[in-house]
């Protein structure tokens, strides 16, 4: 069996604190006892060095480390002669490429920190793939020669001789306003290649934010200029990391139509996308990506759109025959359970009155209303038409417009409330942060079973909050809000 295997050791390099620790890695290893360097590490050194070659996988590393940064992963043989990219010793390395086809639009589905990002970097040609040797990188021949045979051997070829242009719509749109300053409009103006710029902010509603500055955008906004800037452009190679994030539905749709529009010939258009019923609507095909997070991603051959979709819930790869996810995702509707009328007239309920807010030009109308204890209530409607206003007036965070001069009194609620935009401004780590607002419940079972376990907050435990990626951050602030003992929870 372990002719089969090869081993990949991952130091994670935001855990690893050799200074704080007494090195229970180097002293526990059995093959260290034996006289060969098999863990090199010191109280000087900033990370621990595992060999791969000398490692024999017993994993007692892995349990005696006090800051849980060592990962030993048993990967099959036949991976390694694949191996792309490879970030440098005890790092992220991604198997394989997905295969962008000119005139069709390329769908990439997989977990956070799997190698999307990575693989969009090295088809723009931002990042040359090392092929595994990051201690002497190889040239651009000897890649091409790798590539031999296959499909990316022309497109590299062409990104070489053709120099194509790629541009990336980056994943993090809330980090546009530090590298772009400027009205919107301007902004537009100045992108402008194809002369598109006046329908493109019509077709994605962005009319009516021209004249603001960029800074002042929300991120629903910000994603839709972001994929405008992208769309004004002439490039041979348009890239979208994530092009649905903070947009409605009906928005959704729009930006799709907006990316398939750019469709010609001899273009490419790769996009990653979460939203299942996005990337059906907007792929030709698809390339699925596995692997365990931060550690490796593999990468799939070409699927159809359906057989794509339906490979990555089931978590199973038939043409590899081989299992990615212990259990495969499956939608339940759930039916709604019969209640009797006495249990429903022991349920609180809580009710506000009609009332409404102006701010500036936009004016939000409340009817009177009532929810119970027990309820999850789901709030629709598009980007911009007043969800976050109503339920920041119902949070207490806002004052109700005074009618017939006269105050509309709105009941206080003992409620909790999450944010849609979230600014860390916790200085510490968060487990400071947990132990100090949600002490009690952090420190319960019940809640590390119903709510830690499936967020995974563990392994966010010892991170800077300041240093927390958009879905890193949104995990620990639903934490929060969850954690906190209140009638009503409201999240954004």
């Amino acid at each position: 069996m372990s002719d089969r295997l090869t081993r990949i050791a991952i130091v994670s390099s935001d855990r690893c604190k050799p200074k704080k620790c007494r090195q229970e890695c180097k002293k526990s290893c059995p093959v260290v006892k034996t006289g060969k360097l098999c863990i090199e590490v010191s109280s000087a050194s900033k990370i621990a060095f595992i060999s791969e070659e000398l490692c024999i996988g017993c994993g007692i590393c892995v349990k005696k480390c006090p800051f849980e940064a060592i990962q030993i992963i048993n990967l099959p043989k036949d991976l390694d002669k694949d191996t792309t990219h490879r970030y440098g010793p005890n790092a992220f390395k991604l198997h394989r490429l997905p295969v962008p086809r000119p005139g069709q639009v390329l769908g990439l589905v997989g977990t956070n920190g799997i190698g999307k990002s990575t693989a969009l970097k090295v088809l723009a040609g931002k990042l040359k793939p090392n092929l595994g040797r990051f201690l002497n990188p190889p040239d651009w021949q000897e890649i091409l020669t790798y590539f031999r045979g296959s499909e990316l051997q022309n497109y590299f070829t062409r990104i070489l001789e053709d120099n194509l242009k790629a541009i990336i719509k980056p994943q993090y749109v809330d980090h546009i306003p530090k590298a772009v300053k400027g009205n919107v409009g301007e902004v537009l103006a100045q992108k402008d290649e194809r002369e598109m710029r006046f329908e493109l902010a019509k077709d994605l509603d962005l009319n009516q934010v021209l004249g603001r500055d960029v800074g002042d955008l929300s991120g629903g906004e910000l994603q839709r200029f972001a994929i405008a800037v992208v769309a004004t452009q002439h490039a041979e190679i348009y890239m979208f990391d994530e092009p649905s994030s903070y947009l409605d539905v009906k928005q959704r749709l729009k930006a799709a139509q907006v990316v398939r529009s750019l469709l010609r010939p001899n273009s490419y258009v790769i996009v990653v996308e979460h939203d299942l019923s996005v990337l059906d609507y907007l792929s030709d095909f698809i390339c699925c990506l596995y692997g365990k997070p931060g550690a490796y991603g593999v990468v799939t051959l070409p699927f159809s759109v359906r057989e794509g979709i339906n490979i990555f819930l089931a978590g199973f790869v038939p043409t590899e025959n081989l299992r990615f996810r212990d259990e495969s995702l499956t939608f339940k509707v759930a039916e709604t359970p019969q209640e009797s009328a006495e249990e429903i007239r022991t349920y609180a309920r809580y009710k506000y009155p009609v009332m409404s807010k102006t701010q500036g030009g936009f004016k939000l109308a409340v009817k009177e209303g009532e929810f119970t204890d027990s309820q999850i209530i789901v709030m629709l409607g598009e980007n911009g038409t007043g969800k976050t206003t109503f339920i920041r007036m119902l949070a207490g965070l806002l004052k109700a417009d005074e009618a017939d001069d006269s105050n509309v009194e709105v009941p206080e609620f003992n409620v909790s409330y999450k944010p849609q935009k979230i600014s860390p401004k916790f200085t510490s780590t968060v487990r400071h942060l947990l132990h100090q607002k949600i002490r009690d419940s952090y420190m319960h079972p019940q809640f590390n079973t119903d709510v830690m376990k499936p967020l995974q907050i563990e392994a966010l435990m010892d991170q800077e909050v300041v240093h927390l990626s958009g879905g890193e951050l949104q995990r620990v602030a639903l934490c929060l809000c969850l954690g906190k003992v209140m009638q009503c929870l409201i999240s954004s």
